[in-house]
């Protein structure tokens, strides 16, 4: 009889849920309704939020081949775990955690304009990750929290209109997609020193089945190399291939051919991307092990053999990881040893062409690793052995203590906790050099407004990690420490400001420093959004000590950089007006800056992107960086010095379903100048223009 006393309450708890569901998707469609007025691309979306203004080039092409493909193959939230979310490089750990409660209390989303009920979701980032996402509910989906529903029968059909509803697509898609870069001019190294053409060349295959079976292969040629000759007797010069499953029963996912590995916090491996510092708010604290396809034309990252993760109790995972593959090397005179590994890629030359795939490497590794709610802790190791030995040019007193011999090891410990407000990660490495490198983040979330983190590193000058990628202001894991304090700051829904200080210490001698020097790095940053309009201002201070002209002591290298700008979209346009200063204070000064106006129209299967830009520096110290559109899973940014002109053309056709083509035409012309480069990359006259050419193709 007690069992019926409890009919009322569950009875009002029902209806209550029910309701309060009810109430969220009625705001949720007039949300979505709202965000369809003004719509950005992802990538336009990234520029407006600073992520593309960085010097990172290597980490935000990767970043960009990452969130081109799961633009293609959205998340499904519905049906994501928090591997899937943590993809996304622009999603904090509290607001991936913050969306997983979301799920689990209230059950399966009816549309993504349930993603406003995300306190921690600003404007920018819920339209950033509405790119990335769709809401649809699998059959025998079933909520799990205080809001779950029991079984769902069927897909939700009230929410088509609803912006960001897609219905999944087949599952069984393939694409192929061809590209090529045809300079309209020909550099000294074409007419003799090049081995092979001056056109560069790729194809991109990919097979997916569902969201768990992935097949690919990648063929990539670059300008001067050549094709189906010398020692390209296969037709290009790189190839990658890779296949992995996901999701099959304890195992997560298994990954063969190359692949990119992450674990931890990058200590001892990481090659994933890694963010600038005026974005490590997002990034920095990710100790999530991650494993994925090596999908990219960049040729020194990957790993080439089996890599698989399987979930041994539902708070216990295992990664494990072995790798062999040929790399490039410069040897010493004795043409036996090592003297450094070259990861360029590169093989237009003769000089380059004989260090290719002249040793090898292989490695083996693993993580295992305990997560609860609140916390994780976890163990890394890898081995890593070469066929030649390893000897540095330690003559140069900066390169005393870097890694030398055949076989090396590294091992640390992961750790953290996250509380509601409040996390706090980090990572301590040795190995066989028998040094400490230790990283430690703390993330407080003081208001609903403010976010406030701090991360601290300490690198011994003997520690040395071959594969190791973390934060760090001297470009490796090695020989610093230093502090950084960073703020995220909303005080006002429009308005949204970042700031970070970062101080660094190095104790053994540096590239360009003769004995210990220090570095000082501040950055702030606005963005003001009202209706269509978005307003972007931000400026860098950064020093960093150097040798004076007689190496007898050091001195301050100062470089300010500031950018700003106006954008307007409204549908079918986007104008945006940009501004660059940058003014260098070392040996002597310089001074550089650049406007630059960018226009864009989308209208059902057309797209065009216009840029135009004068530029004005001093010499190469005030060098400017720029953004541009550019084809699919290509990140395109052009660095400026001297005086002169820079404008490109980008017109994207989507035919049909199946076929879609991109053609852009860039053109520079300098003022200050004769020629355009140096040595074998030198062009005879003041001007040049690319053209490049894609096509894609689904089926």
């Amino acid at each position: 009889m007690e069992k019926w006393i409890f009919l009322p309450y569950f009875a009002l708890v029902t209806s209550i849920t029910t309701m309060k569901k009810a109430l969220i998707g009625i705001l949720c469609l007039w949300n979505g309704v709202a965000w369809t007025q003004n719509t950005h691309s992802w990538e336009e979306e990234l520029s407006e939020m600073g992520y593309l203004d960085e010097e990172n080039e290597e980490g935000i092409a990767d970043m960009f081949e990452l969130l081109s493909e799961l633009a293609e193959h959205p998340i499904n939230l519905n049906d994501a775990t928090r591997e899937d979310l943590e993809q996304l490089p622009f999603l904090t750990d509290g607001q991936v955690e913050e969306i997983c409660e979301y799920l689990y209390r209230y059950g399966p989303m009816k549309s993504v304009g349930e993603l406003g009920m995300i306190e921690s979701l600003g404007f920018a980032e819920r339209q950033l990750l509405m790119q990335f996402v769709v809401v649809d509910v699998i059959k025998g989906v079933k909520g799990n929290g205080k809001g779950g529903k029991g079984e769902l029968k069927g897909h939700y059909q009230d929410s088509l209109t609803t912006k960001g509803y897609r219905p999944l697509s087949s599952p069984l898609t393939s694409k192929l997609i061809m590209n090529a870069h045809l300079p309209l001019y020909r550099r000294a190294g074409d007419q003799e020193g090049y081995i092979g053409y001056p056109y560069k060349h790729s194809f991109r295959y990919a097979l997916q089945w569902s969201k768990n079976v992935r097949v690919g292969l990648i063929g990539a040629q670059d300008a001067g190399e050549p094709f189906l000759a010398n020692r390209n007797k296969w037709g290009y010069d790189f190839y990658s291939f890779y296949a992995q499953v996901k999701n099959w029963g304890r195992l997560k996912s298994l990954t063969l051919g190359r692949y990119r590995i992450n674990m931890g916090m990058g200590l001892v491996i990481n090659g994933a991307f890694t963010m600038g510092k005026n974005n490590s708010l997002t990034t920095i604290n990710r100790t999530a092990s991650l494993i994925r396809p090596h999908s990219s034309q960049i040729e020194g990252s990957y790993l080439q053999g089996a890599a698989a993760t399987v979930r041994l109790s539902p708070s216990l995972d295992a990664s494990v990881f072995i790798s062999y593959r040929p790399i490039d090397a410069t040897l010493n005179s004795d043409s036996t040893t090592i003297a450094t590994i070259v990861k360029t890629g590169y093989h237009r030359t003769k000089t380059e062409m004989e260090k290719k795939h002249n040793a090898t490497e292989g490695m083996v590794g693993g993580h295992i690793g305990y997560r609860s709610k609140a916390f994780h802790v976890g163990v890394i190791g890898v081995y890593d052995w070469f066929n030649r030995e390893l000897v540095p040019k330690t003559s140069q007193t900066y390169r005393q203590y870097d890694a030398a011999g055949k076989r090396f090891w590294n091992a640390s410990v992961e750790y953290g906790f996250t509380l509601k407000h409040l996390s706090f990660k980090g990572e301590t490495a040795t190995g066989d050099s028998h040094a400490l490198a230790t990283i430690n983040t703390m993330n407080w979330k003081a208001f609903a407004s403010l976010t406030l983190q701090a991360v601290q590193r300490f690198y011994s000058y003997h520690y040395h990690a071959l594969h190791g990628n973390s934060f760090s202001e001297g470009g490796s894991v090695q020989n610093e420490s230093g502090i950084y304090i960073g703020a995220d700051w909303h005080p006002h829904g429009r308005l949204k400001l970042r700031a970070y200080s970062d101080i660094a210490y190095f104790p053994w001698a540096k590239y360009q420093a003769f004995t210990s020097s220090h570095s000082i790095d501040h950055g702030i940053s606005a963005t003001y959004r009202w209706g269509a309009f978005t307003a972007f201002a931000r400026y860098r201070l950064k020093m960093r000590e150097k040798d004076n002209d007689d190496k007898t002591a050091l001195i301050y290298k100062k470089e300010h950089k500031a950018r700003a700008f106006l954008s307007f979209t409204e549908s079918p346009w986007s104008i945006k007006t940009i501004g660059d200063v940058a003014y260098t204070h070392y040996k002597n000064k310089s001074m550089g800056w650049m406007v630059s106006e960018q226009v864009s129209y989308q209208r059902r299967q057309i797209q065009v992107h216009a840029n135009i830009g004068y530029f004005h520096t001093n010499d190469y110290d005030s060098r400017i960086y720029a953004y541009e559109r550019g084809p699919l899973y290509t990140f395109s940014s052009t660095m400026f010095y001297g005086k002169g002109i820079h404008g490109s053309l980008l017109i994207r056709h989507d035919i049909n379903a199946h076929w879609m083509v991109i053609v852009k035409m860039g053109y520079t012309r300098y003022f200050d100048r004769d020629t355009i480069g140096t040595a074998l990359q030198a062009i005879a006259h003041n001007w040049k223009t690319d053209m490049n050419l894609q096509c894609r193709w689904k089926f």
